[in-house]
């Protein structure tokens, strides 16, 4: 079976969510193929300036994740009027040039969220992302600059609303026999966790089913 994580770079909740994603990566090792990808958020999205993104910050973090740690607004640009999909692209170039684990996102991540730094830049972005790929930050603006890595961000992002979905962190989860679960929103491990058990045993029980007793008949 295989599980995709649809995320914005800057989302807090993706931010949260992250430890989740390196449980699962860990427990379902060589059971589930597990897949990211971009979904950027709109501009009307953001915040409107840092005193509300501050809010917001002191809900999620503080009342509803109790994190020993408040996210760093610094990153908030009013001259971008909410275009930050700089990270998101340079994240998606990184994969272009080979890097396709977390390493990149998660530098961008905890550049912007922690850091405070401007990764709404592309500049900034292309520096951090280089860094931590260990990649020559030449070519990597320059496969941030191909137009074939940005419509993979836009494709990304239209199939992440396509499953009628708007919050972030999303899952979707399908299978070998055709199923398909879908969680928008949610940051906790327990219910991704007994939807991935219930699934592989379903799998498991169609193939056993299988080798007992071959195709169905024809009629």
């Amino acid at each position: 079976m295989k599980i995709t994580y649809y995320l914005e770079i800057l989302s807090s909740w993706c931010h949260y969510t992250e430890p989740v994603w390196a449980e699962l990566k860990r427990r379902y090792a060589g059971r589930v193929e597990f897949d990211w990808k971009i979904a950027l958020m709109r501009p009307e999205d953001f915040p409107a300036s840092r005193a509300q993104c501050d809010w917001f910050y002191r809900r999620s973090g503080g009342t509803v994740m109790h994190t020993p740690y408040m996210l760093n607004s610094g990153w908030f640009d009013p001259s971008l009027q909410g275009h930050y999909e700089a990270a998101g692209v340079v994240a998606e170039a990184g994969r272009e040039l080979g890097v396709t684990d977390d390493r990149i996102r998660l530098a961008l991540t905890q550049a912007g969220l922690r850091e405070g730094r401007k990764i709404g830049d592309a500049a900034v972005a292309i520096a951090v992302a280089a860094k931590a790929g260990k990649l020559d930050a030449r070519k990597l603006r320059r496969a941030a600059s191909l137009p074939a890595v940005r419509a993979r961000v836009d494709a990304s992002t239209a199939e992440f609303y396509a499953h009628q979905i708007n919050q972030r962190p999303a899952f979707v989860l399908t299978d070998a026999i055709g199923d398909k679960a879908v969680f928008s929103g949610l940051v906790r491990i327990e219910p991704l966790a007994a939807t991935i058990e219930a699934m592989l045993s379903d799998s498991a029980a169609y193939a056993a089913h299988a080798a007992h007793h071959g195709k169905p008949p024809a009629t």
